[in-house]
């Protein structure tokens, strides 16, 4: 009977152990270098592709090791330039992210997913009714930040500016691999961008805050706060009950106080649910202990969900009551509707 061999992915291999691999095959210790740059520099998704290594080198690569990159599955632009795409993983899978563009802020900007599926069931959120069958390994997460740069630089001619998590899944509950994806985003041998211009965002894990002030992260942190008292929000958001308010607004002082990186609260407006003077009053008892932005988000309506997007009436008095108290308030408007690529709408709809 034929035996299968499992192949090692090769991107799993920090430049360490890729220079003990070359040496132990007799390869000159620089190879591990040049594979190195080719995998994380360069972006290839296979051996052929390192044309600076022998054919006899790349064909003993191919027959031990495997590239298990994502590749594009399909692709949608929406009328405002939005472009959403749902990528294909190596076990078949499929997870989705999405171009912002803003070019008259010169602003571009990657949603990146994290998990397939979700396992916290948002109730306003199209992900969070799918089961989270796993999390994305870092190369994964690595790999649809290279494709979308690609897609940016043919539609705008211009690279990305910023990335957030805030895609499929909860990035602290893939905490290892979202960290190694970052450290691959900004370091100099990787795409070599600025932690600054990244923002992970938390559905709210007290305990997974504290150990990013820990780990001393130098990219910015936003919540997914959507209701300010603790009865409302436990009730879109059962994380709260272990999660609750106090005990994020704990974490995130603790955050602060040790990192003095930026933190936002992601706020999205559902119509007589949230966005009263009354919630807006509650919602600036958050703000007080450290800076804080705050996102108000016009809601993306998804199929069964007891929600409508409030009027724009409400939310700019919702917004004005924040400001005339000094707080930072933006108030972002839906991008990519028309395609399910707008905050809360990513499921692999086909």
């Amino acid at each position: 009977m034929e035996t299968t061999i499992t192949k090692q992915d090769i991107r799993q291999m920090n430049l360490a152990e890729l220079t003990d691999l070359f040496s132990g095959m007799g390869e000159p210790k620089f190879r591990a270098k040049q594979v190195y740059q080719w995998l994380w520099e360069k972006g290839a998704h296979s051996f052929a592709e390192m044309t600076n290594l022998s054919k006899k080198l790349r064909e003993n690569l191919e027959a031990h090791f495997v590239i298990n990159a994502i590749s594009e599955d399909k692709v949608q632009r929406s009328v405002d330039g939005t472009i959403k795409s749902r990528f294909r993983l190596h076990d078949g899978h499929l997870v989705e992210a999405v171009l912002i563009p803003v070019p008259v802020d010169n602003r571009y900007t990657v949603c990146v997913s994290c998990q397939v599926g979700c396992s916290l069931s948002c109730t306003f959120c199209a992900t969070g009714r799918m089961k989270r069958l796993r999390n994305l390994d870092a190369a994964e997460i690595y790999d649809q930040v290279v494709l979308v740069n690609r897609q940016c630089l043919e539609a705008f001619d211009h690279p990305l500016t910023n990335i957030v998590y805030m895609g499929m899944g909860e990035p602290l509950l893939a905490y290892r691999n979202v960290m190694e994806s970052i450290e691959r985003i900004t370091a100099p041998d990787g795409l070599n961008m600025s932690p600054r211009r990244i923002t992970v965002s938390t559905a709210g894990i007290a305990k997974m805050i504290r150990k990013l002030a820990d780990d001393g992260v130098k990219f910015n942190l936003a919540l997914s706060l959507h209701a300010a008292d603790d009865a409302k929000r436990n009730e879109i958001m059962p994380i709260n009950e272990q999660n609750n308010l106090e005990a994020l607004l704990g974490a995130l002082t603790y955050f602060y106080n040790e990192t003095r990186n930026r933190i936002s609260y992601e706020y999205i407006a559902f119509q007589n649910f949230n966005d009263s003077l009354e919630d807006a009053a509650n919602l600036a008892k958050l703000c007080k202990n450290f800076p804080v932005r705050i996102n108000i988000i016009e809601y993306n309506p998804i199929d069964g969900a007891p929600f409508l997007k409030s009027t724009e009436h409400r939310i700019d008095d919702f917004a004005k009551y924040l400001r005339d108290r000094g707080i930072m308030v933006t108030v972002r408007r839906s991008r990519g509707r028309d395609i399910d690529a707008a905050c809360g709408q990513l499921a692999n709809k086909t």
